[in-house]
């Protein structure tokens, strides 16, 4: 059987979601952007490339940061994801965010444009994170800087590893395998040291923080599975086993809810480089 394409099911799932990506349980997103933005520090009137923008959490932080004069280009390859993004840019009358459907690894914008790139909990779905950090900066201009997101190897534990041992017993991860999500190939933040090194990149600074905070319960949990890409793996679950599933899942989790609810570790490395 022919495999699908790695960057079409990650369409697929991010467009599936799309519609509850800014659910409160999730709110580790715009926690995440508007810390990447005050790191960052963006002069007014600059340009800024924000990659795998989502439903544009960063893009917003950033349009106000850089100023009526500068400008943000975020781009996606799920477009249910840039329509909600342009329903909040309507809503606020933002006029300084353009949007593009584009590959992260396949830059579609001239030689030495662009002030900053951004990536907020994207680069690792790439199957070529190496290439297309090089590509990202062919755009950049001499002295940018470049800077990803990703998570920690304490994140969300102990709760998906939970998560993960129960797709297993219900046949859609092997046993024989060590399944890790996507989130996990930068969580040792020497290999994004690494990364960024190699690419070329000057300047190299990695910093943690933690930004998790008390979901009210486990149901919350749920919200945050069923709202972000870990839903790929839920849909692979027969529906008429889905139910059973979430329920023996839950339970597990229960156990975890303290007197302050369900703690959600957000461990989060910030990761960037300046361009020579």
């Amino acid at each position: 059987m022919n495999q699908p394409d790695p960057r079409e099911r990650v369409i697929q799932v991010f467009d599936l979601v799309a519609a509850g990506y800014d659910d409160a349980a999730l709110r580790f997103f715009p926690f995440c952007a508007d810390r990447l933005i005050a790191r960052l520090n963006p002069a007014p009137g600059t340009k800024l490339l924000d990659i795998a923008t989502g439903t544009g959490v960063v893009a917003l932080a950033a349009a106000q940061a850089v100023g009526a004069q500068g400008r943000v280009m975020a781009i996606d390859l799920a477009g249910a994801m840039l329509d909600r993004l342009q329903e909040k840019i309507v809503k606020f009358g933002i006029p300084n965010i353009d949007l593009h459907v584009m590959d992260a690894a396949a830059l579609d914008f001239r030689r030495d444009y662009f002030d900053y790139v951004l990536c907020s909990f994207g680069i690792f779905f790439l199957s070529d994170m190496s290439a297309a950090l090089r590509g990202w900066l062919r755009v950049l201009k001499p002295g940018g800087r470049v800077v990803f997101t990703t998570f920690g190897k304490r994140a969300f534990q102990p709760m998906m590893e939970l998560f993960v041992q129960r797709l297993q017993r219900h046949g859609v991860l092997s046993p024989d395998d060590s399944p890790t999500t996507a989130g996990t190939r930068l969580a040792d933040p020497g290999r994004c040291r690494e990364l960024l090194g190699s690419a070329g990149l000057r300047q190299i600074e990695v910093k943690t923080e933690q930004l998790g905070y008390h979901l009210k319960d486990e149901s919350q949990w749920w919200d945050v599975l069923w709202n972000s890409g870990t839903r790929g793996w839920i849909e692979q679950i027969p529906p008429a086993q889905r139910e059973l599933f979430k329920t023996e899942h839950l339970a597990e989790i229960h156990p975890l809810v303290g007197e302050q609810g369900l703690w959600l570790d957000v461990e989060v490395h910030f990761a960037g480089g300046t361009k020579p």
